[in-house]
């Protein structure tokens, strides 16, 4: 009789060993879901939030454009802005669509605000720059 029982007091422990690590299926896929949030968050840290910055920076310049700045268009073409001509009427919904008129060497060209790649000097540090006499 005593080996009868032996196999199943085995079993029932067994039986119970699993029934308390029942939920070692879930904390064996813990660590891997911290390590992929953590993945992620460094993804958007290093990549996504930097770049974010950058455009809005972008952009602030570009609203912030006035005549006589000197741009460089993203076709790469230099010039300077001689007219502004807002196309949106409210004032501020997509000033981005705004038509620029800028003076490289002796042409004139105009190209929209958003295609203005980087903006080289301001009037004001050109007009700081040349001395008056």
């Amino acid at each position: 009789m005593m080996t009868t029982f032996t196999p199943l007091a085995s079993t029932a422990a067994a039986t119970l060993a699993q029934a308390g690590t029942g939920g070692g299926g879930v904390s064996s896929l813990t660590p891997f879901l911290v390590q992929f949030v953590l993945i992620i968050a460094i993804i958007y840290f290093i990549m996504i939030r930097p770049q974010q910055k950058q455009r809005q920076k972008h952009e602030s310049a570009l609203k912030a454009l006035k005549r006589g700045d000197e741009v460089v268009t993203t076709g790469g073409i230099i010039g300077e802005v001689v007219h502004i001509r807002e196309t949106s009427k409210d004032g501020g919904a997509n000033r981005l669509d705004d038509r620029v008129t800028i003076r490289s060497a002796e042409s004139k060209l105009v190209v929209e605000r958003g295609r203005i790649a980087k903006i080289l000097t301001t009037s004001q540090s050109t007009s700081a720059a040349t001395p008056s006499t």
